[in-house]
């Protein structure tokens, strides 16, 4: 077991966490995540929208007759979440190449703007189209915001710039030292967007087609479970290694959702938005700790894992599970990995199942990740009352699968003890 283990982290997990720690994929991590604020307060608009309420209570009859305005902050934010996201990406990678980062932002926002047509709409004049701002676009800001970073640097490497004299304002200066890099990324995507009349989203999204229908899957779905938890057995935070790279997908979905929801359409087309997992999935946190903490809670006897759960309960109740995982510890632990990872997989195969034949309605919302899970799945589904029982069957079957395994270990901790005592 143990050169299974030693093989397990020299050949998959150093190298994979070595990736997590990749330049580009850390921009777009940070970029994303930058843009959480305006998800999550625009997507608790649709819920003033779309109260969930019975329709004849006059709450829901005034939202459905103002939903239009109801809905501007939320086409302002998360609607257009792209466009934030560019400006995080872009901040963040020029940052890492100790370039201004703010210059950086500016030009991949300027850059994913310019893969987007203007349109001619009598008496407003030019008006751009809102559709590739959103999840349909993030693909493509992804994209165009490391590209246009990566001119920046190769500029200011190769010293293709303004340079001003010592006594001019630093903020000047850095003005003029981006104003060259700015002209070649705007000549680049005007060749290519308007020259060339080449649609850059239309392209992205074609050629990621099969990427976004195996990631909306049972398969797609398991597979970063997996991953998150085989991460977190060795110490490494599994949701940045995996989020990294799943992130813009989960993102994508999530977006895709609300807007349909925004447009009023009966169903929505994903099943598995970040939300899926965040609150039927891993409750509690990754590997659904919340059910181990119960379990010690209730069962444990050595004074130890007494002691641990009473002082991890309230934070595992608002899904901050390192203090468990580290504090047991679940890492490295032959026992406790085994439910660790196992867990999940079985939440969420009922989870994906339940929400793709109907029985609890697809996530939408963006709700605080730190809420209890009960809630923020209720959130989350707009309302939907079955998510609350979602969370609990899964809370339930997570309790059952960690009790065997806890006692084991709980009981292996009660004779260190008693032998200490002797």
């Amino acid at each position: 077991m143990g050169k299974f283990i030693d093989f397990l982290e020299k050949r998959v997990s150093n190298p994979m966490a070595r990736l997590a720690e990749q330049r580009h994929l850390l921009a777009v991590r940070d970029g994303v995540v930058s843009s959480l604020p305006f998800i999550i307060v625009g997507s608790f608009f649709l819920i003033i929208a779309f109260p969930p309420l019975p329709e004849s209570w006059g709450m829901t009859q005034w939202a459905t007759e103002n939903a239009d305005q109801i809905l501007i902050p939320y086409r302002m934010t998360m609607f257009i979440m792209s466009l934030y996201v560019a400006f995080g990406i872009g901040y963040n990678l020029a940052q890492s190449y100790k370039v201004d980062p703010l210059s950086g932002g500016q030009i991949a926002v300027a850059s994913l703007l310019l893969t987007i047509t203007p349109s001619v709409v009598e008496e407003l004049g030019f008006v751009l189209p809102m559709q590739y701002l959103g999840g349909s676009g993030l693909f493509v800001t992804i994209i165009v915001s490391i590209l246009s970073v990566e001119i920046f640097r190769i500029c200011k490497q190769r010293n293709i710039t303004i340079r001003l004299p010592e006594a001019v304002p630093a903020s000047v200066s850095r003005s003029f030292e981006a104003l060259i890099p700015v002209a070649i990324v705007i000549m680049l995507m005007t060749l290519i967007t308007i020259i060339m009349g080449v649609n850059l989203h239309a392209l992205v999204e074609k050629l990621t087609v099969p990427l976004v229908t195996a990631g909306d899957s049972l398969f797609g779905v398991l597979v970063p479970v997996f991953l998150i938890t085989f991460f977190w057995s060795f110490g490494i935070h599994g949701v940045s290694v995996v989020g990294s790279v799943a992130r813009p997908l989960w993102e994508t979905y999530l977006l895709k959702n609300g807007e349909a929801v925004a447009s009023g359409a009966s169903e929505l087309p994903h099943i598995a938005p970040e939300p899926l997992y965040q609150w039927f999935i891993w409750i509690g946190g990754s590997g659904a700790t919340l059910g181990l903490v119960i379990v010690m809670l209730i069962f444990a006897r050595s004074k130890y894992l007494k002691s641990l759960g009473r002082t991890v309960a309230v934070p595992s109740i608002f899904n901050i599970n390192e203090p468990v995982i580290f504090g047991l510890p679940i890492v490295l632990n032959p026992i406790l990995v085994i439910p660790f990872i196992i867990t999940p997989i079985i939440t969420a195969v009922i989870a994906y199942l339940a929400t793709s034949v109907g029985l609890v309605s697809p996530t939408f919302i963006k709700a605080p990740w730190t809420l209890p899970a009960p809630i923020g799945a209720y959130l989350a589904t707009g309302g939907d009352w079955r998510s609350i029982i979602l969370v609990l069957v899964n809370l339930a079957i997570s309790v059952v699968i960690y009790l065997p395994f806890l006692r084991i270990y709980d009981k292996k901790m009660l004779v260190m003890e008693q032998n200490e005592e002797q």
